[in-house]
């Protein structure tokens, strides 16, 4: 079965990411008719940041875990099994003061776990999920950013991170200036839209998960 997962972060309801992450989905749906959309909306109940108890608990074996440690781990096992049962991944992320927002780098902790998303070896760290899984980040922000500009934290760090975890294949779909007048941000919308038109044109959308 394709699964396609969708994690929105905004806490706006109606924000652009999530009018975008919606597209998506909907554009997805309507040539996959036997597949499964997961949604996790990061904004509709506040992530737990890490505590002593959590790290004890993913550093104690898990033959030896408690329960009181099982339940401690058991929000970020679901997590990561949604990302291991997805084939695309769909992230919707604005940015917050040059970044992502709390609640997706919250995400990002709970799911970056030793053993479980990724390892450290004699060559150094290795992701452990599949590069073959598909990611397509739509990042919003208000104002635009070149390549490798230093104000922006947002991009480079989805990167990262989802390449520490294996996800190596990323696409960045962008909507910016949104700051910068109704004309100009709607033109960044459509360019947005027009790439998802591209990415799912012709089946494409299928073919993003056909080698998973």
């Amino acid at each position: 079965m394709n699964t396609l997962l969708i994690v929105n972060s905004s806490p706006r309801s109606n924000s652009v990411s999530r009018r975008l992450t919606r597209h998506l989905g909907d554009e997805w749906l309507a040539k996959h008719s036997n597949g499964r959309i997961i949604e996790r909306d990061l904004a509709s109940g506040s992530l737990p940041f890490l505590t002593e108890e959590w790290i004890v608990a993913t550093t104690t074996p898990a033959d030896k875990r408690s329960a009181a440690q099982k339940e401690t781990l058991a929000l970020s096992d679901a997590l990561i099994e949604e990302l291991q049962a997805a084939d695309l991944i769909v992230l919707g992320v604005p940015m917050h003061n040059f970044s992502i927002p709390a609640s997706l780098k919250a995400w990002f902790d709970l799911v970056t776990r030793a053993g479980k998303t990724f390892s450290y070896g004699d060559t150094g760290p290795k992701g452990l999920l599949p590069s073959t899984k598909k990611v397509l980040a739509v990042v919003t922000r208000g104002g635009a950013y070149g390549e490798g500009s230093p104000a922006d934290f947002q991009i480079p760090y989805l990167r990262h991170m989802l390449s520490f975890i294996g996800l190596t294949d990323v696409t960045i779909i962008e909507a910016d200036k949104q700051a910068f007048g109704v004309d100009a941000a709607q033109q960044s919308v459509d360019r947005a839209i027009e790439k998802i038109a591209v990415l799912t044109a012709e089946n494409r959308c299928e073919s993003l998960v056909a080698s998973v």
